[in-house]
């Protein structure tokens, strides 16, 4: 019997790569993002590559509790016993100082990457838990590790999710749940895009001169420490691309 995977914030970048990526390795995926249009294509891409594996989507918003937990609700129940869960879904908005903060952007960091990651590990971890086995991947970032300039909410979010990561390791040690956080430094996404508000050129600049990480390297560690032994986890991964040697010190040109 195949083992299941939801990956939230799939439509694009790791998520998306992630699916594929688990996919290969014989998951049916559970592909999640509020963008329909794009889960669709991810959907058909994956029913394309790989026939022998089953996947659905789940449409909607991770901010929104309810959402959550009704779309979660009302899986069909041979897709309820979710055996990885990718934390995934999160973005970077502004680069302002604090006392310039927009606090919309704000919000967005806060309720997409804390607060979605609770809502989704609360509806999925009793599952795991009831079942006696799974494992959480959460997809954190270098902001997580150490703050710079500018980038102190979305830091601070990702902070967050270090913090909780560590936490879950700690509750669910004893029902044999596995938890593992995955710190990438600077990939190649529409993260850049997202955080300058559609401003390609300026998005683009970001990744000037120097080779980034791709999405489907950090799908690649996922699928490594998912692939371990039973006896065997992975509690902290950092991924840096090797012209970058923390979240400010890049070798360009």
């Amino acid at each position: 019997m195949k083992k299941i995977a939801l990956i939230t914030g799939a439509t694009a970048g790791i998520g998306k790569a992630t699916a594929f990526a688990l996919a290969r390795k014989g998951y049916n995926i559970i592909v999640t993002g509020r963008r329909k249009e794009r889960l669709v294509e991810v959907e058909r891409e994956i029913a394309s590559l790989f026939p022998d594996i089953n996947i659905i989507t789940l449409n909607f918003d991770i901010r929104n509790n309810q959402e959550v937990e009704n779309t979660i609700d009302s899986l069909p129940e041979d897709w309820k016993a979710i055996d990885i869960l990718v934390n995934n879904a999160g973005l970077a908005v502004g680069l302002n100082h604090i006392q310039d903060g927009v606090i919309d952007d704000w919000e967005r960091m806060i309720d997409t990457n804390v607060k979605g990651l609770l809502y989704i590990t609360r509806k999925v971890a009793p599952i795991m838990i009831e079942r006696g086995t799974g494992h959480i991947v959460n997809i954190g970032s270098i902001a997580g590790k150490e703050v710079y300039e500018n980038g102190n909410v979305y830091c601070a979010t990702k902070h967050a999710v270090d913090a909780l990561t560590k936490g879950m390791r700690l509750d669910m040690l004893q029902y044999g749940i596995k938890v593992t956080g995955i710190c990438p430094g600077m990939v190649e996404t529409e993260f850049s895009l997202v955080r300058f508000k559609g401003d390609e050129e300026r998005a683009k600049n970001v990744y000037n001169k120097f080779q980034p990480l791709k999405p489907e390297d950090i799908a690649d560690a996922v699928t490594y420490v998912v692939g371990l032994p039973p006896h065997v986890n992975i509690n902290d991964l950092l991924i840096m691309p090797t012209v970058q040697a923390n979240s400010t010190v890049t070798k360009r040109g």
